[in-house]
């Protein structure tokens, strides 16, 4: 199977490994910054209020970008939603783009809210032509929008449609491939799904395009006992499990070197144990690809 991305160009060395940026380690980055190490900002937290410059925010991430590549990660784009693009939202991302200069920029395959509503999660699509037509559509457009392509990522399942045609891996490469776009493969989303839904994570990787697959998300998630049994839930508030490490290690197989990021979200420790995890990843990768 061919390895790594050939769709995008390796910005980073393999030894550097990418931490999700979050406002209690700002402190500790800037006084002292650590090597072979880029961010992912969440883009909603730097994009300020809609006449505003963004504040305290984005004065930090441009000195933190003085010293470290910066990639951005939006969880508003609503690519999903049978809304309209809007041109207000994007406005706004292509004004945090230009101004910081990420090296990709990134979101959701889903769905985060309906006639102008957000409702704050990230919401599954039914795996169908006629959703898979509108989301290439809806991508396509963005895309010439922000002038760049984008990376999609998959998201956490905890239910499925029964009017679904087809398989989420069949339908993200699909995506990709009509909407010339990247992907952004989560592992630990991907593990959650199948211990929820009942399917071989192996298989998900298998049927995953190498050439369109541009970043990966490591994260932890937590056990929950319900009427229906055991649910994983994706809520990156502790370490990767060891689970999550394993199919890592086969995604790293499969792709090659692949830029990663350690996610970390809730819960969040000091920065010294989110940079351990980077750590754990970048011997993982270098001993596997």
């Amino acid at each position: 199977m061919m390895k790594g991305s050939q769709m995008f160009l390796e910005p980073f060395s393999k030894s550097e490994i990418g931490l999700g940026l979050r406002a209690p380690h700002y402190s500790a980055i800037l006084e002292s910054p650590p090597k072979q190490t880029w961010f992912e900002a969440i883009a909603e937290n730097y994009m300020g209020v809609e006449k505003g410059t963004g504040g305290r925010a984005i004065r930090v991430l441009e000195k933190i970008r003085c010293n470290h590549d910066i990639v951005l990660h939006g969880v508003s784009l609503n690519i999903g939603s049978v809304d309209e693009p809007s041109e207000n939202y994007l406005k706004r991302l292509k004004s945090l783009i230009a101004r910081i200069e990420p090296k990709w920029t990134s979101d959701h395959l889903c769905w985060t809210g309906v006639n102008g509503e957000n409702l704050h999660d990230l919401l599954p699509l039914p795996y169908t032509e006629e959703v898979l037509d509108h989301v290439v559509e809806k991508i396509l457009w963005v895309q010439d929008f922000l002038g760049r392509r984008m990376l999609f990522e998959n998201v956490s399942a905890y239910l499925t449609f029964k009017h679904s045609q087809m398989e989420e891996w069949e339908f993200l490469s699909e995506i990709s491939r009509r909407a010339d776009c990247g992907i952004l493969l989560d592992i630990n989303n991907i593990y959650v799904s199948s211990k929820n839904l009942g399917f071989n994570p192996l298989t998900y990787l298998d049927h995953i395009p190498p050439a369109r697959v541009g970043q990966i998300h490591l994260a932890g998630h937590s056990i929950q006992k319900t009427n229906h049994g055991i649910c994983l839930i994706d809520t990156h508030d502790r370490p990767v499990p060891e689970p999550v490490w394993a199919l890592y290690v086969e995604a790293v197989k499969r792709f090659g070197w692949i830029p990663t990021l350690i996610e970390w979200d809730a819960s969040i420790p000091e920065f010294s144990i989110l940079a351990a995890e980077g750590e754990k990843a970048r011997n993982l990768m270098e001993v596997t690809s």
